[in-house]
């Protein structure tokens, strides 16, 4: 029977009535002839309860524990997932990361996925078992307990997916589809019905909450088909494939993302010399700290300031590793915002079409935005501003680019 690999948020599996409902989609799954492995989160705000409670003990709880913690929350609702579907008369099984075969390294709470033991799954899917996995989770050579970071369980999904050649990774999430930027902002955004995996990415890394870029970095890879749809309505969602030409030669942009979970640090006063990014920026990576944007200026002094951002939740490791490479560097201040927003706009009709950034940048100066750094890709052109501008910003960038008749 062809696989068929469904996933679940938090928001899809609440509640026990919206696990019932959800077990009711995937038994219509089953019945069309498919083999049915699904996914789950947690229970939505079940992982923030558990984060919470870790906080209450240490503020800045990390690690191999707790991983053990927060990895409870995806075990509860497999197992009750797994039997709400035996009630309804329907052979199924809960399987944890571990027992789902899925080796990750040992990078504690971004724990990253090496392999998955195919075989497990497999050999429950010939005694006709609907199979439900934990995502979000593995376990690394040792046995650790792992976890993939926040939205892991995309990951884990569109890996299970590889792993079994899938013929369609469907994502179910509290909206139809992916839109042209988030609804909740602006009131023109607009489904779009396919997306190119390059296009996803993008979004998603630029902080579209739909995917996890991880997960559509790994479906790019492997050429895995995915579906986006919603839990609570019928509906064709948004298939997001390979790159076609057609759609490259109709739409300039595809879509606005933001991000507010980034927070911008800024050295000042630093020598203007060869290795000086490398001396500033390697304590960072040393803590397993991402950094996105990048901005150097030279002064005619000879010295240099160097501004950078990082996840939101870094920002105290962050700006305490910035400030003791600036005693060592003899910098002359160091300074952070943690109230700051990027936005992107993205698209691959970018390559073919001029003048998309610099129409972005009137824009927003037309709206009195101002935009303290930017970065571009050959598909991609993003600014930060203070948080306060979110809003008008993506509003105005959406209507001049018409992207609700797109």
């Amino acid at each position: 029977m062809p696989v068929v690999v469904q996933k679940y948020g938090g928001t899809s599996i609440g509640t026990i009535e919206k696990i019932k409902n959800v077990a009711n989609k995937i038994i219509d799954e089953k019945n069309n002839g498919n083999d049915v492995v699904v996914v789950v989160s947690a229970m939505s705000g079940e992982t923030n309860r558990l984060l919470e409670l870790a906080k209450n003990i240490d503020l800045d709880a990390s690690g191999r524990e707790l991983d053990v913690l927060v990895s409870t929350g995806e075990q509860v609702t497999i197992s009750l997932l797994t039997l709400s579907l035996i009630c309804k008369g329907y052979k199924a099984v809960s399987l944890t990361g571990s027992q789902a075969g899925i080796l990750t390294d040992s990078s504690f709470n971004k724990a990253r996925i090496e392999s998955i033991n195919n075989s497990f799954i497999s050999n429950y899917l010939k005694e006709g078992n609907i199979v439900v996995v934990a995502g979000f989770q593995g376990v690394n050579e040792k046995g650790d307990i792992t976890t993939l970071g926040r939205g892991g369980s995309d990951t884990s999904a569109v890996a299970i997916s590889v792993a079994l050649d899938a013929k369609e990774c469907q994502i179910f999430t509290d909206v139809d589809g992916v839109y042209t930027t988030d609804p909740r902002i602006s009131k023109g955004a607009k489904k779009i019905d396919n997306i190119t995996t390059e296009e996803m990415l993008e979004l998603s890394s630029q902080g579209s909450k739909v995917l996890q870029p991880r997960a559509v970095e790994f479906a790019g890879k492997y050429d895995v088909g995915i579906r986006v749809l919603s839990t609570f309505e019928d509906g064709t969602g948004t298939l997001i494939s390979k790159e076609n030409k057609e759609k490259m030669e109709k739409a300039i942009i595809s879509g606005i993302a933001f991000n507010k979970d980034e927070a911008q640090l800024t050295i000042r006063g630093v020598p203007d010399q060869p290795g000086i990014a490398s001396l500033i920026l390697g304590p960072i990576a040393d803590i397993n700290i991402d950094v996105d944007m990048i901005v150097q200026n030279v002064g005619e002094d000879g010295l240099a300031n160097f501004t950078f951002t990082v996840p939101r939740n870094d920002y105290r490791a962050a700006l305490k590793s910035l400030e003791e490479s600036a005693d060592n560097l003899k910098a002359k201040k160091v300074v952070g915002n943690n109230k700051i927003v990027k936005i992107s706009m993205v698209g691959v009709g970018m390559r073919t079409h001029a003048g998309i950034a610099s129409k972005m940048f009137s824009v927003l100066a037309k709206n009195n935005i101002n935009i303290s750094m930017i970065s571009t890709s050959e598909i991609k052109v993003s600014v930060v501003t203070n948080e306060e501008n979110l809003e008008t910003a993506v509003n105005v960038l959406h209507s001049a680019f018409d992207l609700e008749n797109s």
